[in-house]
């Protein structure tokens, strides 16, 4: 969101935990669900698609354009024939989760293909402000 540099050494040790203890099958979940005092939820939860959408703005603003476009292809693979994406996948049983259609993670789409696309991509100029 643009309140540190991307390749500022904290946010990029954050953005390694971040993927270090949330990320699984190549998607990332938004917190560890394990533990079901976190939100009340028994079961483990699916992989939160616009989470792992941020996580390629994330890489886009640190250089990393080969692993952000692969996760960014890999995650517009999931959609339905319509090109719609629910709220989680469950990557596993290859099925979405949740809210569907999932406004959150449409925005999530358009933010990191114009990322992706521009170097005046939306994140990019929060950056700047």
């Amino acid at each position: 969101v643009g309140f540190i540099d991307a390749t500022d050494p904290r946010m990029q040790k954050t953005t390694l935990a971040i993927e270090e203890r949330l990320m699984k099958n190549g998607l990332l979940r938004r917190y560890e669900t394990e533990d079901e005092s976190v939100d009340g939820i028994v079961c483990d939860e699916g992989e939160f698609l616009l989470c792992s959408f941020w996580l390629v703005d994330n890489w886009v603003l640190s250089g990393d354009m080969q692993k952000a476009i692969k996760l960014f292809e890999d995650l517009l693979s999931l959609s339905n024939s319509l090109g719609l994406f629910s709220e989680e996948y469950d990557i596993n049983k290859r099925v979405m989760l949740g809210n569907f259609p999932q406004a959150l993670t449409h925005i999530g789409v358009i933010n990191t293909a114009r990322n992706l696309a521009s170097y005046s991509s939306p994140a990019r100029l929060r950056a700047t402000q």
